[in-house]
Protein backbone atom coordinates (compact mmCIF):
# COMPACT_ATOMS: atom_id res chain seq x y z
CA UNK A 1 0.00 0.00 0.00
CA UNK A 2 1.51 3.63 -1.20
CA UNK A 3 -0.22 6.46 0.28
CA UNK A 4 -0.92 8.48 -3.37
CA UNK A 5 -0.37 5.88 -5.74
CA UNK A 6 -4.18 4.16 -5.25
CA UNK A 7 -6.31 4.25 -7.83
CA UNK A 8 -10.11 3.76 -8.13
CA UNK A 9 -9.30 -0.25 -9.34
CA UNK A 10 -8.44 -0.78 -5.54
CA UNK A 11 -11.79 -0.57 -4.12
CA UNK A 12 -10.95 -3.93 -1.61
CA UNK A 13 -8.01 -1.48 -0.07
CA UNK A 14 -9.97 2.02 -0.26
CA UNK A 15 -12.78 0.39 1.90
CA UNK A 16 -10.34 -1.09 4.37
CA UNK A 17 -8.95 2.20 4.56
CA UNK A 18 -12.02 4.34 5.92
CA UNK A 19 -11.52 2.24 9.05
CA UNK A 20 -8.71 4.50 10.14
CA UNK A 21 -9.30 8.07 11.53
CA UNK A 22 -6.93 10.66 10.47
CA UNK A 23 -6.77 13.94 12.22
CA UNK A 24 -4.66 17.05 11.20
CA UNK A 25 -4.08 20.13 13.26
CA UNK A 26 -2.18 22.87 11.44
CA UNK A 27 -3.06 26.55 11.52
CA UNK A 28 -2.04 26.76 7.61
CA UNK A 29 -5.64 25.76 5.78
CA UNK A 30 -3.53 25.18 2.77
CA UNK A 31 -1.65 22.21 4.40
CA UNK A 32 -4.99 20.68 5.36
CA UNK A 33 -6.51 21.11 1.66
CA UNK A 34 -3.42 18.84 0.21
CA UNK A 35 -3.70 16.98 3.02
CA UNK A 36 -7.77 15.90 2.91
CA UNK A 37 -7.44 15.59 -1.19
CA UNK A 38 -4.21 13.02 -0.89
CA UNK A 39 -5.66 10.97 1.98
CA UNK A 40 -9.54 11.08 1.31
CA UNK A 41 -8.13 9.71 -2.06
CA UNK A 42 -6.98 6.97 -0.77
CA UNK A 43 -9.92 6.01 0.94
CA UNK A 44 -9.19 7.38 4.61
CA UNK A 45 -11.84 9.00 7.19
CA UNK A 46 -9.84 12.74 7.37
CA UNK A 47 -10.49 15.73 9.51
CA UNK A 48 -8.55 19.06 9.70
CA UNK A 49 -8.40 21.23 12.15
CA UNK A 50 -6.60 25.05 12.70
CA UNK A 51 -7.74 25.17 16.78
CA UNK A 52 -5.17 23.66 18.85
CA UNK A 53 -7.62 23.40 21.60
CA UNK A 54 -10.20 22.67 19.84
CA UNK A 55 -8.60 19.69 18.45
CA UNK A 56 -7.68 18.31 22.22
CA UNK A 57 -11.04 18.63 22.46
CA UNK A 58 -12.19 16.46 19.59
CA UNK A 59 -9.96 14.02 20.13
CA UNK A 60 -11.21 13.31 23.82
CA UNK A 61 -15.12 13.59 22.51
CA UNK A 62 -14.30 10.78 19.53
CA UNK A 63 -11.73 8.08 18.22
CA UNK A 64 -8.80 8.89 15.46
CA UNK A 65 -6.28 6.75 15.14
CA UNK A 66 -3.67 8.56 13.96
CA UNK A 67 -2.45 12.80 14.61
CA UNK A 68 -0.43 14.87 12.63
CA UNK A 69 0.57 17.79 14.30
CA UNK A 70 2.01 21.03 13.27
CA UNK A 71 4.59 21.85 15.69
CA UNK A 72 4.91 25.60 15.65
CA UNK A 73 1.08 27.26 16.56
CA UNK A 74 -0.90 29.49 18.55
CA UNK A 75 -2.07 29.36 21.73
CA UNK A 76 -0.21 25.56 21.82
CA UNK A 77 2.85 24.80 20.55
CA UNK A 78 2.59 20.55 19.27
CA UNK A 79 4.61 19.89 22.50
CA UNK A 80 1.98 20.96 24.34
CA UNK A 81 -0.83 19.81 22.52
CA UNK A 82 0.34 16.09 22.84
CA UNK A 83 1.39 16.78 26.55
CA UNK A 84 -2.45 17.18 27.34
CA UNK A 85 -3.31 14.30 25.17
CA UNK A 86 -1.59 11.92 26.66
CA UNK A 87 -3.07 12.49 29.91
CA UNK A 88 -5.93 10.61 28.28
CA UNK A 89 -4.79 8.71 25.41
CA UNK A 90 -2.03 6.87 24.99
CA UNK A 91 -2.75 5.10 21.97
CA UNK A 92 -3.11 7.83 19.33
CA UNK A 93 -0.05 7.47 16.98
CA UNK A 94 1.36 10.84 16.70
CA UNK A 95 3.60 12.59 13.08
CA UNK A 96 4.72 15.82 14.58
CA UNK A 97 5.15 18.25 11.43
CA UNK A 98 7.98 21.79 11.61
CA UNK A 99 8.70 24.21 9.06
CA UNK A 100 11.34 24.74 11.13
CA UNK A 101 14.75 22.25 11.98
CA UNK A 102 15.93 24.71 13.78
CA UNK A 103 13.15 25.16 15.85
CA UNK A 104 12.36 21.55 16.66
CA UNK A 105 11.51 20.12 20.19
CA UNK A 106 15.05 17.98 21.56
CA UNK A 107 14.79 14.29 21.02
CA UNK A 108 14.14 13.98 24.95
CA UNK A 109 10.70 15.43 24.39
CA UNK A 110 9.84 13.81 21.18
CA UNK A 111 10.50 10.46 23.53
CA UNK A 112 9.25 11.40 26.86
CA UNK A 113 5.80 11.87 24.97
CA UNK A 114 6.22 9.16 23.35
CA UNK A 115 5.52 11.22 19.42
CA UNK A 116 6.00 8.45 16.86
CA UNK A 117 7.00 10.09 14.16
CA UNK A 118 9.09 13.49 13.14
CA UNK A 119 8.71 15.00 9.86
CA UNK A 120 10.12 18.50 8.42
CA UNK A 121 7.47 20.35 6.00
CA UNK A 122 8.18 20.31 2.45
CA UNK A 123 6.77 20.72 -1.22
CA UNK A 124 7.04 17.55 -1.37
CA UNK A 125 4.65 14.57 1.02
CA UNK A 126 6.71 11.56 -0.03
CA UNK A 127 8.62 11.02 3.57
CA UNK A 128 5.31 12.65 5.25
CA UNK A 129 3.17 9.74 3.03
CA UNK A 130 5.82 6.99 4.46
CA UNK A 131 5.67 7.94 7.61
CA UNK A 132 1.69 7.99 7.66
CA UNK A 133 1.37 4.49 5.53
CA UNK A 134 3.91 3.63 8.70
CA UNK A 135 1.46 4.77 11.24
CA UNK A 136 -1.19 3.05 10.07
CA UNK A 137 0.13 -0.31 9.37
CA UNK A 138 0.99 -0.06 13.17
CA UNK A 139 -2.29 0.87 14.22
CA UNK A 140 -3.68 -1.80 12.00
CA UNK A 141 -1.18 -4.46 13.78
CA UNK A 142 -2.28 -2.77 17.45
CA UNK A 143 -5.65 -3.66 16.51
CA UNK A 144 -4.97 -7.18 16.05
CA UNK A 145 -2.68 -7.48 19.27
CA UNK A 146 -5.69 -6.07 21.47
CA UNK A 147 -8.40 -8.44 19.45
CA UNK A 148 -5.35 -11.47 21.03
CA UNK A 149 -5.26 -9.48 24.24
CA UNK A 150 -8.40 -10.02 24.68
CA UNK A 151 -9.15 -13.54 24.17
CA UNK A 152 -5.70 -13.88 26.44
CA UNK A 153 -7.20 -12.45 29.35
CA UNK A 154 -9.90 -15.42 29.48
CA UNK A 155 -7.82 -18.14 30.85
CA UNK A 156 -3.79 -18.33 32.06
CA UNK A 157 -3.10 -21.81 29.91
CA UNK A 158 -4.44 -19.94 27.13
CA UNK A 159 -2.71 -17.05 27.25
CA UNK A 160 0.73 -18.77 27.86
CA UNK A 161 -0.44 -20.59 23.89
CA UNK A 162 -1.68 -17.61 22.32
CA UNK A 163 1.23 -15.97 23.77
CA UNK A 164 3.58 -18.40 21.48
CA UNK A 165 1.08 -18.03 18.81
CA UNK A 166 0.77 -14.42 18.67
CA UNK A 167 4.83 -13.79 18.55
CA UNK A 168 4.91 -16.54 15.82
CA UNK A 169 2.06 -15.15 13.78
CA UNK A 170 3.57 -11.31 13.51
CA UNK A 171 6.90 -12.65 13.18
CA UNK A 172 6.23 -15.01 10.02
CA UNK A 173 4.42 -11.58 8.57
CA UNK A 174 7.32 -9.71 9.00
CA UNK A 175 9.56 -12.43 7.35
CA UNK A 176 6.91 -12.90 4.68
CA UNK A 177 8.09 -8.82 3.57
CA UNK A 178 11.80 -9.18 4.75
CA UNK A 179 14.03 -12.12 2.81
CA UNK A 180 16.79 -11.15 5.11
CA UNK A 181 15.05 -11.70 8.31
CA UNK A 182 13.91 -15.38 7.99
CA UNK A 183 16.14 -17.38 9.84
CA UNK A 184 17.69 -13.79 11.69
CA UNK A 185 15.19 -13.39 14.72
CA UNK A 186 15.66 -17.45 15.58
CA UNK A 187 19.26 -17.16 15.22
CA UNK A 188 19.52 -13.57 17.68
CA UNK A 189 17.01 -15.26 19.99
CA UNK A 190 19.23 -18.71 20.40
CA UNK A 191 22.36 -16.10 20.59
CA UNK A 192 21.19 -14.24 23.21
CA UNK A 193 19.87 -16.91 25.31
CA UNK A 194 24.01 -18.45 24.85
CA UNK A 195 25.18 -15.28 26.03
CA UNK A 196 22.67 -14.49 28.82
CA UNK A 197 23.19 -18.06 30.48
CA UNK A 198 27.59 -16.87 29.97
CA UNK A 199 26.51 -14.37 31.99
CA UNK A 200 24.56 -16.71 34.53
CA UNK A 201 21.26 -14.60 34.28
CA UNK A 202 17.85 -16.48 35.93
CA UNK A 203 15.39 -18.36 33.93
CA UNK A 204 13.06 -15.77 33.70
CA UNK A 205 15.63 -13.45 32.01
CA UNK A 206 16.50 -16.23 29.53
CA UNK A 207 13.02 -16.55 28.62
CA UNK A 208 12.59 -12.81 28.03
CA UNK A 209 16.07 -12.94 25.86
CA UNK A 210 14.62 -15.64 24.20
CA UNK A 211 11.21 -14.12 23.04
CA UNK A 212 12.67 -10.91 22.57
CA UNK A 213 15.29 -12.35 20.52
CA UNK A 214 12.40 -14.09 18.01
CA UNK A 215 10.81 -10.83 18.23
CA UNK A 216 12.68 -7.88 17.87
CA UNK A 217 12.01 -7.25 14.27
CA UNK A 218 8.83 -6.73 14.18
CA UNK A 219 8.47 -3.36 14.28
CA UNK A 220 9.71 -3.91 10.56
CA UNK A 221 5.62 -4.74 9.57
CA UNK A 222 5.12 -0.62 9.63
CA UNK A 223 8.14 -0.47 7.02
CA UNK A 224 6.83 0.03 3.35
CA UNK A 225 8.08 -2.96 1.35
CA UNK A 226 9.56 -1.09 -1.32
CA UNK A 227 12.50 -0.47 1.54
CA UNK A 228 11.89 -3.49 2.65
CA UNK A 229 12.50 -5.31 -0.66
CA UNK A 230 14.78 -2.84 -1.90
CA UNK A 231 17.96 -4.36 -3.60
CA UNK A 232 20.00 -1.12 -3.81
CA UNK A 233 21.34 1.07 -1.70
CA UNK A 234 18.82 2.58 0.63
CA UNK A 235 18.47 7.02 0.26
CA UNK A 236 18.67 8.55 3.41
CA UNK A 237 14.92 9.15 3.81
CA UNK A 238 14.29 5.65 3.42
CA UNK A 239 17.24 4.32 6.00
CA UNK A 240 15.38 7.05 8.91
CA UNK A 241 12.08 4.95 8.02
CA UNK A 242 14.56 1.24 8.83
CA UNK A 243 15.57 2.93 11.65
CA UNK A 244 12.22 3.90 12.90
CA UNK A 245 10.98 0.16 12.98
CA UNK A 246 12.97 -0.47 16.98
CA UNK A 247 10.21 2.50 17.95
CA UNK A 248 7.30 0.94 16.15
CA UNK A 249 7.66 -2.45 17.20
CA UNK A 250 7.42 -0.70 20.82
CA UNK A 251 4.68 0.80 19.77
CA UNK A 252 2.79 -2.45 18.51
CA UNK A 253 3.60 -4.63 21.44
CA UNK A 254 2.49 -1.56 24.04
CA UNK A 255 -0.93 -2.39 23.62
CA UNK A 256 -0.49 -5.81 25.25
CA UNK A 257 0.36 -5.97 28.53
CA UNK A 258 1.64 -9.82 28.13
CA UNK A 259 4.44 -8.10 25.94
CA UNK A 260 5.50 -5.06 28.44
CA UNK A 261 8.76 -7.37 29.61
CA UNK A 262 10.48 -7.81 26.11
CA UNK A 263 8.88 -4.13 25.20
CA UNK A 264 12.73 -2.99 25.92
CA UNK A 265 14.78 -5.35 24.37
CA UNK A 266 12.29 -4.32 21.20
CA UNK A 267 12.76 -0.67 21.63
CA UNK A 268 16.15 -0.56 22.35
CA UNK A 269 18.16 -3.10 20.26
CA UNK A 270 19.83 -0.57 18.04
CA UNK A 271 21.05 1.46 20.78
CA UNK A 272 25.18 1.86 21.44
CA UNK A 273 27.30 1.96 24.80
CA UNK A 274 28.50 5.29 23.64
CA UNK A 275 25.22 6.34 22.97
CA UNK A 276 25.23 6.70 19.32
CA UNK A 277 22.62 4.55 18.45
CA UNK A 278 18.70 4.89 18.00
CA UNK A 279 15.87 5.50 18.83
CA UNK A 280 17.32 7.12 22.25
CA UNK A 281 20.50 7.79 22.23
CA UNK A 282 20.68 6.09 25.25
CA UNK A 283 24.24 5.16 26.59
CA UNK A 284 26.52 3.12 28.85
CA UNK A 285 23.90 1.55 31.79
CA UNK A 286 20.94 3.73 30.23
CA UNK A 287 20.47 1.09 27.47
CA UNK A 288 18.39 -1.49 29.25
CA UNK A 289 20.89 -4.43 30.04
CA UNK A 290 18.71 -7.17 27.89
CA UNK A 291 19.25 -4.88 24.95
CA UNK A 292 22.78 -4.91 25.56
CA UNK A 293 22.71 -8.23 25.20
CA UNK A 294 20.44 -8.53 22.24
CA UNK A 295 22.21 -5.76 20.39
CA UNK A 296 25.73 -7.93 20.78
CA UNK A 297 23.85 -11.24 19.30
CA UNK A 298 21.74 -9.08 16.28
CA UNK A 299 25.36 -7.56 15.29
CA UNK A 300 27.15 -10.75 14.91
CA UNK A 301 24.00 -12.21 13.11
CA UNK A 302 23.95 -9.19 10.55
CA UNK A 303 28.09 -9.82 10.40
CA UNK A 304 27.70 -13.55 9.74
CA UNK A 305 24.87 -13.32 7.20
CA UNK A 306 24.73 -12.79 3.43
CA UNK A 307 23.39 -9.40 2.53
CA UNK A 308 22.94 -7.98 -1.31
CA UNK A 309 26.38 -5.81 -1.58
CA UNK A 310 28.38 -8.37 0.57
CA UNK A 311 28.81 -11.76 1.70
CA UNK A 312 28.98 -13.10 5.65
CA UNK A 313 32.34 -12.05 7.19
CA UNK A 314 34.44 -14.60 8.42
CA UNK A 315 34.91 -15.81 11.49
CA UNK A 316 38.30 -14.11 12.66
CA UNK A 317 36.71 -11.05 11.06
CA UNK A 318 34.00 -10.64 12.66
CA UNK A 319 35.74 -11.30 16.56
CA UNK A 320 38.13 -8.52 15.48
CA UNK A 321 35.18 -6.07 14.73
CA UNK A 322 33.56 -7.25 18.54
CA UNK A 323 36.94 -6.63 20.26
CA UNK A 324 37.51 -3.24 18.33
CA UNK A 325 33.74 -1.83 18.75
CA UNK A 326 33.88 -3.15 23.07
CA UNK A 327 33.15 -0.20 24.83
CA UNK A 328 32.11 1.85 21.84
CA UNK A 329 29.15 0.00 20.17
CA UNK A 330 28.95 -2.55 22.43
CA UNK A 331 28.61 -3.29 26.52
CA UNK A 332 32.55 -4.45 26.94
CA UNK A 333 31.22 -6.91 29.87
CA UNK A 334 28.72 -8.29 27.77
CA UNK A 335 31.01 -8.68 24.82
CA UNK A 336 33.66 -9.95 26.70
CA UNK A 337 31.26 -12.65 27.16
CA UNK A 338 29.99 -13.85 23.77
CA UNK A 339 33.47 -13.52 22.21
CA UNK A 340 34.48 -16.55 25.14
CA UNK A 341 32.20 -18.27 23.53
CA UNK A 342 33.05 -17.53 19.73
CA UNK A 343 36.20 -18.92 20.83
CA UNK A 344 36.15 -21.65 23.35
CA UNK A 345 32.77 -22.62 22.89
CA UNK A 346 32.27 -22.38 19.04
CA UNK A 347 30.58 -25.64 18.17
CA UNK A 348 27.20 -24.32 20.01
CA UNK A 349 27.16 -20.96 17.38
CA UNK A 350 28.03 -23.51 14.41
CA UNK A 351 25.58 -25.66 15.63
CA UNK A 352 22.61 -22.34 15.69
CA UNK A 353 23.80 -21.33 12.22
CA UNK A 354 23.26 -25.00 10.73
CA UNK A 355 20.14 -25.26 12.16
CA UNK A 356 18.54 -22.09 10.42
CA UNK A 357 21.38 -22.01 7.76
CA UNK A 358 20.03 -19.04 5.01
CA UNK A 359 19.27 -20.70 1.91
Amino acid sequence: MRIGNVTNENNTEIQNNSSFKILAVDDEVGILDSLSIFLKRTGYAFTGETDPIKAVQMIKDEHFDLLLLDFIMTPLHGDQVVEEIRKFDKEIYIILLTGHKDLAPPLETIRRLDIQGYCEKSNKFDQLLLLIESGIKSVQQMREIKKINIELEKTYERLEKSYIESIQTIRYTVEAKDTYTRGHSDRVSEYSVLIGKKLNLNESDIKLLQIGGLFHDVGKIGVPDSILQKNAKLTDDEYSEIKNHPSIGAHILSTASIFKDIIPIVKHHHERYDGKGYPGKLKGEEIPYLARIAAVADAFDAMTSRRVYRNSLPINTVIEEIEDNKGTQFDPQIADAFLDILKNDFDKIKEIMEKYKEN
